[in-house]
């Protein structure tokens, strides 16, 4: 057991960081090859209904990937495969008529997604977009067979399979170079929808390789679905039994997921209003959800087979006491990146995507745009804490009810931060933040669901010590200024380096020291309880 768990562990995590490596190097050729341009914007907007299906769909731990392996796992290989198989041609056939939908109303769609975009992106997006609509079809099957794969056991194939796409991207983009190194580049970037194309070839060839992986693991049962129908009768019931609990499963997850997206649909409407938001906001995002991303997984999954053991046995201080423990981690560890993005913003942006077509304009909008998403780490990890708190104690109501909320906060504070689109709804106050003031929402709407889910605790008899927290979260909030105006300082004396050479070795040891300073202080002003033994040193 300790084998299997190590091998499928290493497996998953060798997969996902080589897919991770993969999806940065392709953001740094993206960078490089469209800068903060109409193009990436136009992509963007394009992107958005079919990366929906294809992340609530098509992605790991999706729903349709979650509902698979939870019906596929106790079944054998034949009748697996029988369900899959039905299951995949029922969905293709659903998804293929929506394809078709958006196909032909495609331009109509971009109008409704991005009202104020200049009539050349609108243009390219309709063209863009068109180009994508056969990942919508493609989505379902791989969604369904990363759930088959996994309930067989199969974990790498899934870890490194979006890497796929990545691949595809890099290919694309160095192709257009070697071949086009003239006045025809410019050509190609621009109106001939090279992304989308990338993209769609990628996602292909992320189908067929695993429609062949899951036919050589016996799982691709065309024939015995129509025998199934014809001579099989006395298995219907249960056949039809299983696809009834996959869509079972689907739905109230898909709809719960698809809430978070509600909140993409409302930001890129307000967006539009902006040349280079959509890129922009693509950029600052990506260098945000890496790290954190990893804070995530390591500070809050951990934790919560622990609510639910504390929970099956009754133990209400016991879980208190854990989640008072998580929320002072989140908040010490959340701060520090806040803190760290704030001080190196330009040293990142410059060193990850500042080259070919990403000059230094596009690095002064992208660093304003990430540090607006630095401000707000703090609030989305709390929130991501305490929505799987509730779901750990298996109380899903009221986060489903916040999560709502938050989509009708989220209009009315990007209304109210940067204005209508729209010109006959006007505008809410007299500022206009930018872009920045779409980021600003959503952290004021964070903060606000954070603060509801927090005082609903008391209801499930889960008491926080909000005015003791609030203190520690301010000392750690102090901490990380000192420490940032400290390392601002030296970077100011230090800052003439001209190579990207130099200016990685300077982040490496601004960061070491930004960490020193950082854990020092709070140990100082005893908000941090992380003991390192000289062993682990």
């Amino acid at each position: 057991m300790h084998s299997f768990l190590k091998n499928n562990v290493f497996s998953i995590s060798f997969g996902t960081s080589l897919s991770k490596l993969a999806g940065c190097l392709r953001q740094v050729f993206i960078a490089a090859a469209f800068g903060v341009g109409i193009t990436y914007d136009a992509f963007n907007y394009a992107y958005i209904i079919p990366g929906f299906l294809l992340i609530i769909i098509g992605g790991i731990n999706g729903p349709l990937h979650n509902a698979v392996v939870a019906v596929l796992t106790p079944l054998n290989k034949k009748n697996g495969g029988i369900i899959l198989t039905q299951v995949s041609i029922k969905l293709s056939i659903i998804l293929f008529g929506l394809a078709i939908l958006i196909y032909f109303n495609s331009s109509l769609l971009i109008e409704l997604l991005a009202p104020n975009l200049s009539s050349e992106a609108k243009t390219i997006a309709t063209y863009q977009l068109r180009i994508l609509t056969p990942c919508i079809p493609l989505s379902g099957f791989i969604g369904l067979s990363f759930g088959a794969l996994n309930s067989r056991r199969k974990f790498f194939l899934s870890s490194i399979s979006p890497a796929i796409t990545s691949l595809t991207i890099i290919f694309f983009i160095l192709f257009s170079w070697t071949f086009n190194q003239e006045n025809t580049t410019k050509n190609l970037f621009t109106s001939s929808g090279l992304l989308a194309f990338a993209t769609l070839t990628g996602t292909l060839i992320q189908f067929v390789v695993q429609i062949w992986e899951i036919n050589k693991i016996g799982l691709l049962r065309l024939q015995s679905t129509f025998q199934s129908f014809n001579f099989q009768s006395f298995n219907f019931q249960t056949f039809k039994y299983e696809q009834r609990r996959i869509l079972k499963l689907i739905i109230p997850a898909s709809i719960s997921s698809g809430l978070s997206q509600i909140n993409v649909f409302i930001d890129m409407f307000f967006a539009s209003s902006f040349q280079g938001a959509a890129s922009g906001l693509a950029y600052g995002n990506f260098l945000i959800q890496a790290p954190l991303g990893i804070l995530s997984n390591s500070l809050i999954l951990p934790l919560l087979p622990k609510f639910s053991k504390l929970r099956s046995e009754k133990d209400k201080r016991g879980l208190q006491k854990k989640l008072i423990s998580g929320v002072e981690y989140c908040f010490l560890a959340a701060i520090f990146l806040t803190g760290f993005f704030i001080t190196f913003n330009n040293q990142i942006v410059q060193l990850v995507f500042q080259r070919g077509s990403f000059d230094y304009s596009a690095t002064l909008k992208v660093k304003n745009i990430l540090i607006a998403y630095a401000v707000g780490i703090p609030f989305y990890l709390y929130r991501d804490l305490l929505v799987r708190t509730y779901y750990s104690i298996e109380k899903t109501n009221f986060p489903f009810k916040s999560s709502f909320a938050g989509i009708i906060f989220n209009i009315f504070f990007d209304w109210f931060l940067i204005g209508a689109p729209i010109k006959n709804f006007g505008n809410l106050s007299p500022y206009n933040f930018g872009v920045v003031g779409i980021i600003l929402s959503s952290v004021i709407v964070n903060l606000i669901v954070c603060i509801l889910l927090s005082f609903n605790l008391r209801n499930e008899d889960i008491h926080l010590p909000n005015l003791d927290l609030l203190k520690k979260i301010s000392l750690m909030s102090l901490a990380a200024f000192i420490d940032s105006t400290l390392c601002f300082t030296i970077l100011q004396t230090t800052n003439n380096f001209n190579s990207n050479l130099a200016e990685f070795l300077l982040l490496i040891f601004g960061t070491l020291t930004f960490f020193v300073i950082y854990f020092l202080l709070t140990k100082f002003l005893k908000v941090n309880k992380f003991k390192v033994s000289k062993k682990e040193i």
